[in-house]
This record gives C-alpha cells, sequence and structure tokens, in this order.
C-alpha cells in the first residue's frame, strides 16, 4: 500500500499541498445509481472548514468540493469518484522563514530527510491538516451510504485542557440526544460546559500557545459479525485511519486504559437477551469482542494533540547552516484544533466502517 492511498473495498487516494492550487481524492469502489444529498456534503465540510469562528484560523476557504467524475445527472456512476478542493486564501510568504528552520511538532524535518529537502513546506505541504478536507468529503459519502444500512455515526468533544464532558458509555444514547450532536458547531453532551471550553482556547491563543483535546466517537446501528480477527479487525482498521490524520497521538475504545484498573469480573461485558436480541450488559469493550463487532455501539475516543504552530520562541535547528536558532513562527494558527478535527473523525470512522461492511 502506498502512502496516500487506502482500502480494501473501498479504496480512497489523496492528493495536493497546503498551499498548491488545489487538494482532493479520487474514492474507487462506490455503488452505482447512488444519489448524493449534495447539500449534506457541504453541510460537512463547513463543520471542518477555516475561518468560520473566533476559534479557529483567519485563513478562508470555502472548501467547495468540485467533483471531476464518477458523479453524473444526481448519481454515483460506480466509476472512480474525483473530487478536489481549490484552495484561495493562502500567503505563502508566511512560510518563507521556515524553508530551512524546522518547526517544533510538525513533519519539517522529517519530511526534509525522506524527500531530500523537495518537499513543499509552504503551510505544512501534503502534512497538512488541510489535506483532511478531502477525506471529510469521503466520509460524508460514506456516512450517507451507511444511513441506508441504518448505521449513524456522531462524535463529541469529551475534553479540550483539563476541561472534561461526559462519556457516551455513561449516556441514554436516544435519537435527540443524536441528532442535537449532529448539528451543533461545538457538540457536547453537557452544554453547560462550551464557555469554560472555549475560555480555555481563548485563553490560549492570547498568550500565543495552544491546547489539545480528545474527541469521541460513537458508531451505532452495526450488526454483530463485522470485520475479521487480527490484521482485519475493527480496532486495527479504525486505528490505522485515525492515525493518519494529522494531531492523533492516541485512541482508545471502549472505557480504554482504564479496563486495566478492574478485574475481569466487571471488565467482561456480560450477555443477556433483549426481544430475542442478545445484548450486553456494560459496553466495556466499545463494542468490539476478538476484532468483530458483537452489537453493541462501536466508542472509542481519539487524542488530539496541541496545535504545534504557536507564536511562541521555540528552539530549532537551520537545516541549510546546521546551526542551533530559535523559531518564532507567524502566519494564521488555530489555538486548538479538536473542534475543526471531529468532522474529520468522523469522516474517517464512515470510510473504516464501510470499507468492513463491504468485506463481510
Amino acid at each position: 500500500m502506498l502512502s496516500g492511498m487506502w482500502g480494501n473495498n473501498i479504496k480512497i487516494s489523496i492528493f495536493g499541498e497546503s498551499h498548491g492550487n488545489a487538494i482532493g481524492i479520487n474514492m474507487d469502489n462506490l455503488p452505482s445509481g447512488f444519489t448524493l444529498d449534495m447539500k449534506e456534503i457541504m453541510r460537512e465540510m463547513k463543520r471542518r472548514a477555516p475561518g468560520n469562528n473566533n476559534l479557529s484560523t483567519l485563513r478562508k476557504e470555502d472548501d467547495e468540493p468540485e467533483v471531476l467524475s464518477g458523479y453524473f445527472e444526481g448519481k454515483t456512476t460506480g466509476t472512480p469518484l474525483c473530487a478536489i478542493i481549490r484552495n484561495k486564501d493562502n500567503k505563502s510568504k508566511d512560510y518563507s522563514k521556515i524553508k530551512n528552520v524546522m518547526r517544533p511538532g510538525h513533519g519539517d524535518y522529517p519530511g526534509f530527510v525522506k524527500y531530500n529537502g523537495f518537499n513543499d513546506y509552504r503551510g505544512g505541504g501534503h502534512f497538512s491538516g488541510r489535506i483532511t478536507a478531502p477525506l471529510v468529503f469521503a466520509g460524508a459519502i460514506c456516512k450517507q451510504i451507511l444511513r441506508e444500512e441504518k448505521i449513524e455515526i456522531v462524535a463529541h468533544i469529551q475534553s479540550i485542557g483539563d476541561i472534561k464532558d461526559k462519556s457516551f458509555l455513561d449516556c441514554d444514547l436516544d435519537k435527540e440526544l443524536i441528532n442535537y450532536l449532529k448539528y451543533e458547531e461545538f457538540p457536547l453532551i453537557n452544554k453547560n460546559l462550551e464557555d469554560k471550553m472555549k475560555n480555555v482556547i481563548l485563553n490560549a491563543r492570547k498568550e500565543g500557545d495552544s491546547v489539545g483535546g480528545v474527541i469521541e466517537c460513537m458508531i451505532l446501528g452495526m450488526k454483530a459479525g463485522i470485520g475479521s480477527p487480527f490484521f482485519d479487525s475493527v480496532e486495527s482498521t479504525l486505528a490505522h485511519l485515525m492515525f493518519s490524520v494529522p494531531a492523533v497521538k492516541g485512541i482508545e475504545f471502549g472505557i480504554g486504559f482504564d479496563i486495566t484498573k478492574i478485574k475481569g469480573s466487571k471488565a467482561n461485558d456480560e450477555y443477556y437477551l433483549d426481544e430475542e436480541k442478545i445484548k450486553t450488559k456494560t459496553n466495556n469493550n466499545g463494542g468490539i469482542s476478538g476484532g468483530i463487532t458483537n452489537g453493541m455501539p462501536i466508542i472509542f475516543r481519539v487524542a488530539i494533540k496541541p496545535t504545534p504552530s504557536i507564536y511562541k520562541e521555540q528552539s530549532s535547528v537551520d537545516i541549510r547552516t546546521m546551526e542551533e536558532t530559535t523559531l518564532k513562527i507567524e502566519g494564521r494558527h488555530d489555538p486548538c484544533i479538536a473542534q475543526r478535527a471531529l468532522p474529520v473523525i468522523e469522516g474517517v470512522s464512515a470510510i473504516g466502517i464501510l470499507d468492513l461492511i463491504k468485506n463481510s
């Protein structure tokens, strides 16, 4: 499998750089004749798009996908679907200083080494989180296909800094909560925490710094028996995609690492019958047993690191002179990217689940 390409059944290929002419995606093996709701796709795109509020970068991009192939008269053709998103508001001069000075926390130095200095450094080039926009587009299509199978994917911000929201594991998972979270700009189970979380982000911006967060994602409507043990397990498939998203530094399913703090008698999800359907009394394992879905909601969390581009002066190295120096990053950057990463996590989850379902 080559870099920029993923999938066993639904195959995707991403391309482009942050400050290039366009970024885009190619999707293969989609069903033919499927009607796409382009308004819903644009709603998903706007959730991730920059410049929508005072919590994000000031870079303004419409993020409107231009479909080049695989879509005709409102329906998928079944042939590869290709779409591009043109870059408009790029200020490449902001990055002239970092051509030779490596930004801490970024892919600048390893990218320079891997590509022998020929990588596009502007805005992070192909390493940029901007490349997640095509993933949201692809994920929005996969979400619509999954909805036909009565599968819904929804996420919320579980924490920003040390401010923590409730977990899906502790909630009644009714349609009202799911619909509420799907259309919120800053989705939280406990809405009373919104101002506190936003203040943490804004204070970090004032300090020229950044903060991270945790996104909790849930996949509802999964039948038991999806996935394969070991290399094609549901966990390994989703984890592969999660770590393909820039800034993701960790993932845990169910109660995650906390499962090590309890005994097996508590950790095991005991079965019971509910109107002839087998369910579990708890969901400590996040809806997955032996790498295969058990019919309960898939629940997992991903850790989003603080945005590496900050305005505080940091130590670095000039790769041209091989001398130590300092760097103060300029340009337009998010003080926290967790809220914008949320639709990306939902999107890549949809890609992964659709790929697994087509293999079952």
